[in-house]
């Protein structure tokens, strides 16, 4: 069955969760797979986005500063971890007691809860690899995840889904590869890009 956009973001959430939990503190300032971003940088863009989210499901009307060059230095001084997981509790509360069909302002103007969490959710599953495939650290994005990104982000017309602030084109892959890397390829990405050591112990995949 396919993910309801409130499942969905909750899923991502645990996802990207597990992938910060395996971060060991002095990586988070290596390379993400995000051009120009250190892991904490895609780690402080994610964490804004969801803070931003839930404040606007809570009916408050926070300020949206756009795209920022270097949105690590947010958590600068402080324990990643233990930041993201401060925004989690409040985001699982907000969406799991939301009513989907309501409609909010946003960034994107007028649009319901549930048409707002559909491209956060995915973003979850995406910048979760943007992390840890550097790192070699193996995930694997979920068969419901990449259906329900399919579905949402297909929608997005091709001039704006294929832009600067979104995905790049998508790269070509051989056949051979698994379902999950031919996502991460459709999004802009290399699943083939090279680890930022080779050295590093791989954990097991997630499921």
């Amino acid at each position: 069955m396919t993910w309801q956009s409130d499942e969905a973001f909750l899923e991502g959430l645990d996802f990207f969760s597990e992938v910060v939990a395996q971060v060991p503190s002095e990586r988070w300032s290596h390379p993400s797979a995000c051009s120009g971003w250190s892991a904490l940088d895609v780690l402080g863009h994610v964490g804004g986005v969801v803070k931003f989210g839930t404040a606007l499901i809570n009916g408050e009307k926070p300020a949206w500063g756009g795209a920022v060059a270097s949105p690590g230095s947010a958590i600068q001084g402080g324990d990643p971890a233990s930041w993201w997981s401060a925004l989690v509790g409040p985001a699982r509360s907000a969406v799991s007691g939301a009513d989907l069909a309501a409609v909010i302002d946003s960034p994107m103007g007028p649009r319901s809860i549930g048409e707002g969490l559909a491209f956060p959710a995915a973003d979850c599953f995406v910048h979760a690899w943007d992390i840890a495939h550097p790192l070699g650290i193996s995930v694997e994005v979920p068969a419901q995840a990449i259906e329900f990104a399919h579905k949402h982000l297909s929608a997005i017309p091709a001039e704006q889904l294929r832009s600067a602030n979104v995905f790049a084109g998508e790269v070509t892959v051989e056949n051979e590869v698994s379902e999950s890397d031919r996502f991460i390829a459709w999004t802009g990405r290399d699943p083939m890009m090279p680890l930022v050591r080779s050295d590093l112990v791989v954990p097991e995949a997630l499921p």
